[in-house]
């Protein structure tokens, strides 16, 4: 018995150890989509505008908080952008994650980092302000990336 046990030691550690390869494996992958998800994301803002790239990212049950109000769906939050289209023609907002995470089995994901909004006032004057982002990310029957929470 203590043979048979001898023998099957071995084999079991490799059989784990190649399991923790695969899942480091997937992880960094998730990651890695989640990062280009995100680039894309802000490159469309800057390049397509803002309420573009919001409602192109955001899931069908996203909330963002904006001015300390949540905007539940993105039925809302296509009103929200519509209230607020007579806003600075020259807005830019721009961000990059400084950290990602997903979730073990995959289906969830959370970025936080650093963003930039700016743009001319009515006197001319450039007005910019900064602050941090988080973004909880789920991803959809499709396997795309859609973020839930900004």
């Amino acid at each position: 018995m203590k043979t048979k046990m001898l023998l099957y030691l071995p084999l079991i550690l490799i059989l784990c150890s190649c399991r923790v390869d695969i899942e480091n494996n997937a992880a960094e992958k998730w990651k890695n989509e989640i990062i280009k998800t995100e680039r894309n994301f802000a490159n469309m803002a800057g390049e397509e505008g803002i309420a573009k790239a919001f409602m192109t990212y955001a899931a069908e049950d996203a909330v963002v908080m904006r001015n300390n109000v949540l905007v539940i769906g993105k039925k809302n939050l296509a009103k929200h952008f519509e209230k607020q289209s007579s806003g600075p023609k020259d807005e830019k907002l721009s961000w990059k994650p400084d950290f990602v995470d997903v979730s073990a089995s995959g289906d969830l994901a959370y970025t936080y980092g650093h963003f930039t909004y700016a743009y001319t006032d009515s006197t001319g004057t450039k007005i910019e302000s900064s602050g941090v982002f988080h973004t909880v990310w789920k991803r959809q029957a499709d396997g795309s990336w859609r973020f839930v929470w900004d």
